[in-house]
């Protein structure tokens, strides 16, 4: 990511009212991916991002106390924009956002290799689900989804 997308972001957030609050989040990297908490005066809010579904993260190189992951939407479909969502977090110190960063690669290089193993065995998740989720980015030209779009209405 690089700076000029986050001066965009900085300079946002700057421009927000003084008396503008954003939430605190808890973040917790694990195996199965990131817990989010986010906290408000009136109420605590839970969202999970399985492991699966985050396609990158990283600590920013220029705001260095920014976290960044960007997650697949798991209810993509072709009406919307893009299949992606980019959550930022600006964390209490730089070390901390390298602990979410390097936390988050080895929940990665985990999921790797039990892709590999169940790969190799034939096998799923205790559903009987494949663990490799294929994800491809859409490089049709805005009419052809349209065009796609409407052929699928039609059908239905």
């Amino acid at each position: 990511m690089d700076e000029q997308y986050w001066s965009c972001w900085v300079s946002a957030a700057k421009s927000l009212p003084p008396n503008k609050i954003l939430p605190y989040c808890n973040l917790a990297v694990s195996l199965e991916g990131v817990r989010m908490e986010t906290i408000t005066s009136k109420q605590s809010l839970l969202t999970n991002f399985t492991i699966d579904t985050i396609s990158y993260g990283v600590q920013d190189l220029v705001y260095t106390r920014v976290f960044a992951m960007i997650v697949v939407k798991e209810n993509y479909n072709l009406k919307d924009e893009n299949p992606f969502e980019v959550h930022a977090f600006v964390c209490d110190s730089r070390a901390m956002a390298r602990r979410l960063t390097f936390a988050l690669a080895a929940s990665f290089q985990d999921y790797s290799k039990r892709v590999k193993e169940a790969e190799e065995h034939n096998m799923g998740d205790s559903n009987g689900k494949p663990l490799r989720k294929k994800f491809a980015i859409d490089l049709r030209t805005p009419e052809e989804i349209q065009q796609d779009i409407t052929e699928q209405e039609t059908e239905a």
